[in-house]
Formats: C-alpha cells, sequence, structure tokens
C-alpha cells in the first residue's frame, strides 16, 4: 500500500520497518539480543532470505523442464535460472567470512540461547536438496530430515502447511530426475534416440578411447615413461571404467549417452545451449560445495570440535557434506572424453546447424 501522502516510498514498499523489527529472538525471548548476538541473527535471516529466492527459481526451472517437449528457447531461460542462483551461492559462501568476525568467546557467550535449535533445521535448506535429488540413503550420518521435521511438526514445532510442502518436493520428480529424462532425448547423429542408435554411438566412443590409449601407450613406452604392461593395465582400468558408466550392466544408459553426446559435440550450433545449461549445473553444484566447505571452516575457527546445537557432530558432520554430489553424471562424464580431432565423425552434422530463418 502507499504511504500515508499517497505515494510508494521505499519504506512501504519494502516493508523495511516490519523486516528491522525480527531481529530481538522469539516473543518473550530476555534478555534482548547483545549486538554481537544479533549480528548472528541477521547473518542467518539473511541466508533464508537468499534460500528463498533460489527455490522460487527452482521452481520455475522445475515447471520449464517438467514439459514432455522442451522447446529449444527455454533453455536459455533455464541457464538464467541456474546462473542467478549460482551467483546467489556464491554469495552466501562469502557471508561466511562476516559470521566468523565473531570471536570465539563471543559466540559462546550467547550460544547456550541457541538451545537445540540446529541449521539442520532450516527447512528452506533442505527444500532446495529436495528439489535438486538429494536422496535420503544419500545423506551422511543417517541425517533424515524430513523424520526430524515430522517429529517438529508433530511437536507444534512446525507448521504443517511446511511440511506439507516438503512432502510434495520430496514426491515429486527432482530437477536431476527431470534432466536425466530430458537428456535421455537427446538426438544422436540426427536420429531420435533408441537403444540400438545410443549402443551405436557409445560402442564408437569406447572404441576411439581405445585407439587414443593405443597411441598414448606407444609415445609414453618410447619415451621411457614406463613399460606397456603397466601403462596397458592402467588405461584399460579407464576404458573399462567407461564402459561401465555408459552401459551399466550391459545396458546403454540412454541419458548418459546423451549427456556423452552433447559434452563430445559441444561446438555444434544447436548443442551450444543445452552444453551450457550443463555447464551451469555443474557450477550451481560446485557453488554449494563452496558454501557447505566455508560453513565447516567458519564452524571450525569459531567452536572447535565441539558437538552440534542440535545433537550432530558439528564440524565433522558439515565436512562429510561436502561429498554430496547430486548431479554425479556430469562430473564423471569428463573423465571419459576424448579430443575432438579424435571424436567418430557425424553422418548428420548438418542436423544441428541453426535453422534458416532467411
Amino acid at each position: 500500500m502507499a504511504d500515508s501522502d499517497n505515494r510508494m516510498t521505499y519504506d512501504g514498499y519494502l516493508r523495511i520497518q516490519d523486516l528491522l523489527s525480527l531481529q530481538d529472538g522469539p516473543s518473550g525471548y530476555l534478555p534482548k539480543p547483545c549486538h554481537n548476538e544479533m549480528h548472528f541473527i541477521v547473518v542467518h535471516q539473511a541466508f533464508e532470505l537468499w534460500f528463498k529466492v533460489i527455490l522460487r527459481e527452482f521452481d520455475e526451472i522445475h515447471k520449464k523442464m517438467s514439459q514432455d517437449v522442451l522447446p529449444e528457447q527455454t533453455i536459455p531461460e533455464l541457464v538464467h535460472h541456474f546462473s542467478r542462483c549460482t551467483s546467489v551461492m556464491r554469495l552466501m559462501a562469502g557471508q561466511w567470512d562476516v559470521m566468523q568476525t565473531l570471536s570465539p568467546q563471543e559466540f559462546l557467550s550467547f550460544r547456550h540461547r541457541l538451545g537445540t535449535s540446529s541449521g539442520f533445521e532450516s527447512w528452506q535448506l533442505r527444500a532446495i536438496e529436495l528439489r535438486l535429488g538429494l536422496k535420503s540413503h544419500d545423506r551422511v550420518q543417517g541425517m533424515d530430515p524430513m523424520a526430524h521435521f515430522e517429529k517438529l511438526m508433530n511437536s507444534g514445532s512446525l507448521d504443517k502447511k511446511i511440511y506439507d510442502e516438503l512432502v510434495i518436493i520430496q514426491n515429486s520428480p527432482s530437477i536431476a530426475d527431470l534432466l536425466r529424462q530430458w537428456l535421455a532425448r537427446t538426438p544422436v547423429d540426427g536420429k531420435t534416440p533408441t537403444v540400438e542408435s545410443m549402443r551405436k554411438f557409445t560402442q564408437k566412443h569406447l572404441q576411439s578411447m581405445q585407439e587414443q590409449a593405443d597411441s598414448a601407450i606407444k609415445h609414453m613406452v618410447a619415451v621411457g615413461m614406463g613399460d606397456e604392461k603397466s601403462l596397458r593395465e592402467r588405461f584399460e582400468k579407464g576404458i573399462d571404467a567407461a564402459r561401465d558408466f555408459l552401459e551399466p550392466s550391459g545396458n546403454v544408459d540412454l541419458a548418459r549417452a546423451g549427456l556423452l553426446f552433447i559434452e563430445s559435440y559441444k561446438d555444434l550450433p544447436l548443442l551450444s545451449w543445452p552444453r551450457r545449461l550443463l555447464d551451469e549445473i555443474v557450477a550451481f553444484e560446485q557453488s554449494m560445495l563452496h558454501f557447505r566447505s566455508h560453513h565447516a571452516r567458519m564452524v571450525e575457527r569459531m567452536i572447535g570440535r565441539r558437538i552440534g546445537t542440535g545433537g550432530s557432530s558439528g564440524v565433522d558432520y558439515l565436512d562429510e557434506t561436502v561429498k554430496y554430489r547430486v548431479f554425479e553424471d556430469l562430473w564423471k562424464v569428463r573423465t571419459i572424453l576424448i579430443r575432438a580431432d579424435a571424436l567418430p565423425e557425424l553422418s548428420k552434422p548438418e542436423y544441428y546447424d541453426f535453422a534458416d530463418q532467411t
């Protein structure tokens, strides 16, 4: 609403007075936070505001990627959404530097007032993880946020509406699921993907890897960098790993084959934006890893190896979360890429040219 003089003001539009009234702690919280505790509160409230931004971006990403056919013009929009989320996450990683301007003693002076509250209870951050596709069985130390949130809801400590929203997110296809579905539809060499066409592509790629390995082994033996037997064992181990990645249990994985095709032939015009999307997703996940790592180092600097307020192992738990990879395939595929001049030639490269609008 406009202010009393019928014009919108900065304060009125942003509801600054409402916002600045939220740093005094829960109702009846006495004594009121000192300047160090208020600093702690503001930093974490800022995190939650940025989490809200990311979740809104993820809602848009999820809606657009849920289409049965993803229009080409939508891919740059997805890149933009992920790029914004990456920038936000990088900003938040730096926000831990502000947090650690608290000395250990300054933090300990009010840490007891947090009770058993814990950053693990940030339902927005957990919603981000669920929307991305982090599964309960992949979480470290048996930490199950949904079981914890259910207990909080049943005790009246969490709004049922929030819990229900988390359940909906958990039961919906994740962004990682939707990405795999999209990759599995990648046309390889100008053809609609089938098991047969994708297997033919992966077999050609594996053959090219073998030829490249043979050439490398021959050169390394010639310059005295090892004997052929030991070198071949190492190269063959890499090729076997590539085969297991592309054809787990002997069956070609359509999504991984599509991913490999986009990464391998990224210079084809029609693949430029899909490749950019994949790279932006990796950049976002990397920014999350930086966020988690910065968090762990801040905690270690401030409280050492103390147990967490919520009962976790503290910094040991935070360090383990840095192992999380939702988009694991996007990282692994880089191991099996080969030089552009060693790639099998395509029979229909013109299929991937931009459409002629003249």
